[in-house]
């Protein structure tokens, strides 16, 4: 009589490690990406600096950019100073408890701020401030 010795079947194992590994991968390669990602949706400024800069506590805030060469944009959308203000006027119809933040590039010209508060004063919005960083 002839017996056969068959071994006993392994069980398949699923290892963990690994996935956790890849999860973590792509859970930096994420984070990395958005933080990238955020600042290209308007223009890029450098913004200068206060020693005592105050926080706002209006209900909504809305941020005209002032770029480098005079290029302005409301919301992420671009504007020139004759359509700016009726966009702000759309704005401050819909929320009337708004406040304006003027987000401008350390090298703008001082004549573009002082031709976007001309426009913001036409509308009637009277909550303005200047985005700086604390130096």
């Amino acid at each position: 009589m002839f017996i056969w010795q068959n071994e006993p079947r392994r069980k398949a194992r699923i290892e963990i490690i690994p996935m956790i590994d890849v999860m973590m991968f792509l859970l930096v390669f994420f984070v990395l990406i958005s933080m990238n990602v955020i600042p290209a949706t308007g223009i890029k400024t450098q913004l200068p600096g206060s020693a005592q800069p105050d926080h706002l506590n209006r209900a909504y805030h809305a941020v005209v950019i002032i770029g480098a060469q005079g290029r302005l944009q409301l919301e992420g959308k671009d504007y020139d100073l004759t359509t700016l203000g009726a966009a702000l006027d759309e704005l401050h119809q819909s929320h009337k408890d708004i406040d304006l933040v003027i987000d401008g590039d350390k090298g703008s010209a001082l004549q573009d701020l002082v031709s976007v508060m001309d426009v913001v004063k036409s509308t009637g919005i009277t909550a303005v401030s200047i985005a700086t960083k604390k130096k």
